[in-house]
């Protein structure tokens, strides 16, 4: 088993051998056994543990969804949960390193590797996912920008940045929970109504605050070292995280609307009910 696992990491890192000389990442082979095999886990999660834990606690609800695709939905759900969960701890044991503070631009630690490694693996997944069952071109946009925006990370490039944005994660599992639960008729429950505030205010306070707070510094970072990288990581880099803030800034606005609907709607579905003397009560409304 240790030979069949030294042959693997052998092999991926050979092969990412080609692509860290032509583009200057000089970690990516160290990393790349971790990118494929967290490209693997993803994948099995996936295509594999996700149903198969899904039609054990979830029966009725997994049967009752529409079709391939939304019982596909369903187990991305699952996979983006997992991830978000493992991508914040990851992130979290980033934290600190002076390695990084004292260098934000060229800094490097083993656990920025690694995380960063987990994060390229899910958003390899995550694209490939998005492209083959296409449902919104936002997705696959975000996919490939983070795919290609970490991957720039080992070369090393602006280490100190990446797990702070990796902490964007921390939002993604109430966003989950709160479609989770429209699928199991609890649309409009106290339940959702509470995670639904935790959701929002989570969301603004690290993807549109903490982030663009450091998008900020990033960009400052990205502008002060432009004379020491290829052009390309620069504008690369600095397109990329316009885009991501852009597309956060969009999927809050969505949510906002989209939370407001279904709970308006629920106030005026119990208003419209009959009163004890058969009349709608009209102050409900």
């Amino acid at each position: 088993m240790t030979t069949l696992r030294a042959q693997s990491d052998a092999f991926f890192r050979e092969l990412s051998v080609p692509i860290a000389q032509k583009t200057g990442l000089t970690y990516l082979p160290e990393y790349a056994p971790t990118i494929a095999y967290a490209t693997a886990g993803y994948t099995i999660l996936h295509l594999i543990i996700a149903p198969a834990f899904s039609k054990a606690v979830f029966p009725e609800t997994y049967r009752s969804l529409r079709g391939r695709k939304g019982r596909n939905n369903w187990n991305i759900r699952i996979v983006s949960f997992v991830n978000a969960i493992v991508l914040s701890w990851l992130a979290y044991l980033c934290l600190g390193r002076s390695e990084l503070s004292n260098d934000k631009a060229f800094g490097w630690h083993p656990s920025i590797g690694t995380a960063n490694a987990v994060a390229v693996g899910h958003f390899i997944w995550d694209s490939l996912d998005s492209i083959i069952n296409f449902s919104d071109v936002g997705f696959v946009i975000h996919g490939l920008s983070c795919m290609l925006l970490y991957s720039l990370t080992f070369r090393p490039y602006l280490g100190f940045y990446s797990p702070r944005f990796l902490l964007w994660e921390l939002s993604t599992p109430f966003l989950n929970i709160h479609w989770c639960l429209d699928k199991l008729g609890k649309t409009g429950s106290t339940l959702q109504y509470i995670n639904g505030i935790i959701l929002l205010s989570t969301f603004f306070s690290v993807r549109i605050c903490y982030g663009w707070y450091m998008s900020y510094g990033f960009m400052h970072t990205l502008w002060e070292v432009k004379d020491q990288v290829p052009k390309v990581f620069t504008y690369t880099l600095f397109a990329g995280n316009i885009i991501l803030n852009s597309l956060n800034l969009f999927w809050f606005s969505k949510m906002i609307s989209t939370i407001r609907k279904r709970f308006q709607a629920d106030v005026l579905e119990k208003s419209d009910k009959p009163t004890a003397n058969g009349k709608i009560d009209g102050k409900a409304n």
